[in-house]
């Protein structure tokens, strides 16, 4: 029995099966393929299945967590994924459901994360329609709304089908690369009575795809380079959460004296305060990594988002050999671009980037070095109480209160600084949405709060105004079943991302700049943001304006959630971007930062 039963929330009565449905051959198949929970908004397509979870399982293994739009559903199980690496389950009602979610999926698709989504129709068999409302939630492909941004789906119609359908999706989408996966189910099937549970495959007789790893000749090709380069350079992106995997990649950068940079986009892969982390993490590269890339002769890059776009950053003709290795090749379509510019690479390993670091680490000699410790994260700023609250002050008093606690910090806002805070461990930080998608925020931390309840870890989250209004509704999920944690709205009452870019347009056109808040500004009313969070049940703190004042709600905060509060805290911060994020955002293609 999970944690969230145990809490004694959301547990039906005792039910005695009478017969057998389609639906409940569906929910005995998820229990089997070990998903562990099912967000959702209720809908009628998948009424015999929401039957078959709460009387035919007892809301158990998997349970399901209601959410109050498709799209936080998505994003709860997002987070859980890139806590876990593993899938949860989603239910979407029917078409509308579907497109309820669309945002959702794309961001999980291009963060690469696992998911099993369950969507819906009415019947297939028009015949069996009812009027008006069957109609408008029957579609022939529903699967066609996302299946540029999805690895995988199906519209099965009979219990075998859905059997089979159900069992090739999970495990395709726990298979590198790692992408969502689609499962449509006629409401007929689940409605239809049958004269016996038929005999379930066993999962384990469906084994998952075993890691690719590459040649040994091309391991060996890639030890020969790395051995011979005078300036190593290795770029960490899309790896793993296991504590194993983060120590082998210190012992490989090590062995190598190999710099290091690694991606704010992506999740903690590599102590930033180590002597070989070249410059801090970023959305775009500063005067630091233009110099680590212009200076190395070998580059080796592991699974990295955008390699072509970064590499196009330094802005001078690359005579580096690189070495790409990724998977991600295998999601490249023509509907969508995510995969970025097109990347050199001498030598391109096809093979998954932790298994494959280990097999060169290997070839190299390199040790397996220490696992990291969990201890509390290290603030990189000092505490100046007399600071203005902007997006830098925000970061150290943040720091000052947490000093001592064990974090993840699970989302940070695009004008975080990035120098702001040390992360000394897989899960200190977690990465972004992946297709910057507003309104993904409260949805994310929601999931990996679900992921990381029981552990030595307290979830935060720096949020953005329009992300948080966006995806209010999402918080009364957290207050509903008791999840632990700290939201912090960096609330600057802007969509501010915009006024940079308007400012930017105005000033290649000569009009006044003073105008770019127009249409971006969210005041006038003032939105009472911790209102809105004690409204759905959590503590909420604020609004609060000052450094001093911040430190104190964030330690008020702790103290709420380590008793099982879920918090938010409404800071109001000036508008503004950390320099380099502001120079980012506004540089041409092609442009060099400036030092």
């Amino acid at each position: 029995m999970n944690d969230l039963t145990l809490s004694g929330i959301d547990v039906p009565v005792a039910s005695s099966d009478n017969g057998i449905w389609g639906s409940d051959v569906v929910a005995q198949m998820l229990r089997a393929l070990d998903i562990p929970y099912l967000a959702l908004n209720p809908g009628s397509s998948f009424r015999g299945l929401h039957d078959s979870l709460v009387n035919h399982l007892g809301n158990q293994q998997p349970q399901m967590l209601l959410c109050l739009h498709e799209e936080h559903a998505v994003a709860v199980a997002h987070g859980y994924a890139k806590v876990t690496g593993k899938p949860m389950g989603v239910i979407l009602h029917s078409n509308v459901g579907l497109m309820h979610g669309v945002m959702a999926i794309y961001n999980a698709w291009c963060d690469r994360v696992p998911m099993l989504i369950l969507g819906a129709t009415g019947p297939v068999d028009a015949a069996e329609r009812r009027p008006w409302i069957d109609w408008l939630h029957t579609a022939k492909d529903q699967g066609a709304l996302i299946r540029p941004y999805v690895k995988w789906d199906d519209q099965p119609v009979s219990v075998a089908a859905t059997i089979d359908a159900l069992i090739r999706a999970t495990n395709l989408t726990r298979s590198a690369p790692q992408a969502p996966t689609y499962v449509c189910l006629d409401v007929s099937m689940q409605e239809k009575r049958l004269e016996e549970m038929p005999p379930l495959p066993d999962p384990k007789r469906f084994a998952v795809a075993s890691p690719s790893v590459p040649a040994a000749a091309e391991i060996d090709r890639a030890a020969e380079l790395l051995r011979d380069a005078k300036a190593p350079l290795i770029l960490f992106g899309r790896m793993s959460r296991s504590e194993g995997d983060w120590g082998r990649r210190v012992a490989l950068a090590e062995h190598l004296g190999a710099s290091v940079l690694t991606d704010i986009k992506t999740a903690a892969v590599f102590p930033t305060d180590h002597p070989l982390h070249a410059a801090k993490p970023s959305f775009f590269l500063d005067a630091q990594a233009v110099d680590a890339i212009r200076a190395a002769d070998v580059i080796l890059a592991f699974d990295w988002v955008d390699l072509g776009g970064t590499l196009r950053q330094a802005d001078s003709p690359l005579s580096a050999r690189v070495i790409s290795v990724s998977l991600d090749h295998h999601l490249h379509n023509g509907w969508s671009l995510d995969h970025q510019a097109l990347a050199p690479a001498d030598l391109h390993l096809a093979a998954d980037p932790d298994a494959a670091m280990h097999l060169i680490a290997d070839a190299l000699g390199a040790g397996h070095g220490t696992a990291p410790a969990i201890r509390p994260t290290l603030p990189a700023l000092a505490f100046d109480g007399e600071r203005p609250l902007d997006v830098v002050s925000l970061a150290a008093a943040m720091g000052e209160a947490l000093r001592d606690e064990v974090v993840s910090l699970v989302r940070l806002p695009l004008g975080w600084a990035t120098e702001a805070w040390h992360f000394r461990h897989p899960l200190d930080y977690l990465g972004i949405d992946g297709g910057a998608g507003i309104g993904s925020g409260p949805g994310m931390l929601i999931g990996a709060a679900l992921a990381l309840k029981g552990s030595s870890r307290l979830p935060v989250a720096v949020l953005g105004d329009g992300d948080t209004m966006m995806a209010a509704s999402a918080l009364w999920t957290a207050a509903h079943y008791k999840l632990p944690f700290v939201a912090i709205v960096s609330n600057n009452r802007s969509f501010y991302n915009d006024e940079i870019h308007q400012e930017r347009v105005a000033k290649q056109r000569q009009r006044p700049v003073e105008n770019k808040w127009i249409g971006q500004r969210i005041d006038e009313p003032d939105i009472d943001i911790a209102a809105i969070a004690r409204a759905q049940g959590l503590t909420g703190i604020g609004p609060v304006r000052t450094v001093d004042a911040l430190r104190d709600a964030v330690v008020e905060a702790v103290k709420a959630a380590k008793a099982g509060a879920s918090v938010l805290i409404d800071a109001r911060v000036m508008p503004g971007y950390n320099p380099a994020m502001a120079a980012g955002m506004t540089r041409h293609a092609g442009q060099t930062p400036k030092g």
